[in-house]
């Protein structure tokens, strides 16, 4: 489902007309997942001259294509986008590392005259590049592959009961499949001893690494819960569950991307017919998917609340 061009032109020639009134400040189009971010940042970058700067934990992916909201080729082509597709699907890569990418593609777009336009949905990531990262221990390799190794063996759930023990915030916030994240916050405990969420709750991101403003797509309630249904049916129609297949064929069932919403419920379900405790359900795991999306949403407007955001509204 397409903005309105209308809309889109207005809102697009307002951002832009800022960015311009205030060169070194850093545009940022947030908001909800499916609200329409990624069409807002392309007529921005088409009236500025400007590059797109990906802040999504899941497009930062290789292989994982379908299901992520990537901007297809004709986007890519139409506007240079940065970040995306950088990381093998097994690598790990945490706020810190996803700072030091985009703060070198800043500069490089800048160093070209181009204007630099920060878009995505990842906020943990979004907060840490414009407001600065919480002074978290650096990894150890030892506990990463002892936690793997536990995983191998009993599953990545384990990991995660481990963690509600612990860290039951940081619990609620990720996915039981969600290996990588669920190991670096074990990580984090032993070898710090206080939990990954007080970290990020004590820092409360009171810096400011760039000068910003954040935009953000204002679509009432219906909208996008209709914009949200039409995408997944989209992906589902298009292959979206054998591509899942494919990947857990090719050894990424563990893989960081895998635990993120839709890629997990797909590969749960697929396991589940393949044990044949349950057969596929393709229509109930559509709405599976459409009411988790809807809750992650619900999530992502929370976050927001606590943001100054110029919003556009689309009614």
């Amino acid at each position: 489902m397409s903005l309105n061009a209308k809309w889109l032109d207005s809102a697009s020639c307002d951002a832009a007309r800022m960015g311009r009134e205030n060169p070194d400040v850093l545009i940022s189009v947030v908001g909800p997942t499916a609200s329409g971010k990624t069409d807002l940042a392309l007529a921005i970058a088409e009236q500025m001259s400007g590059e797109i700067i990906s802040v999504d934990s899941v497009q930062v992916y290789r292989e994982f294509d379908r299901g992520t909201g990537k901007p297809n080729p004709e986007e890519r082509a139409l506007v240079p986008h940065h970040i995306i597709d950088v990381c093998d699907p097994h690598d790990a890569i945490d706020a810190a590392q996803f700072v030091t990418l985009a703060d070198r593609a800043i500069a490089d777009v800048r160093a070209r005259g181009r204007v630099p336009i920060v878009c995505g949905g990842t906020f943990l990531w979004m907060r840490a590049l414009l407001l600065g990262l919480a002074p978290i221990p650096p990894g150890d390799e030892s506990i990463r592959r002892e936690l793997r190794t536990l995983a191998d063996s009993q599953g990545a759930e384990s990991l995660h009961a481990m963690l509600r023990q612990v860290d039951e915030a940081s619990a609620e916030r990720l996915h039981p499949n969600d290996f990588v994240r669920v190991s670096r916050a074990l990580e984090v405990f032993r070898i710090s001893g206080k939990p990954l969420s007080v970290w990020h709750s004590e820092h409360a991101f009171r810096g400011v690494r760039h000068p910003h403003r954040m935009i953000g797509i204002d679509q009432p309630r219906d909208v996008l819960d209709a914009r949200i249904r039409s995408r997944i049916d989209g992906w589902m129609a298009a292959g979206w569950v054998a591509d899942v297949q494919n990947l857990i064929d090719r050894g990424y069932l563990y893989a960081r991307a895998m635990g993120s919403v839709g890629f997990a419920e797909i590969a749960r379900a697929l396991e589940e017919a393949k044990q044949g405790s349950i057969a596929l359900d393709t229509q109930a795991l559509t709405q599976q998917i459409v009411s988790k999306t809807r809750v992650f949403v619900r999530r992502q407007r929370t976050w927001l609340r606590d943001e100054t955001i110029t919003w556009y509204p689309t009614v």
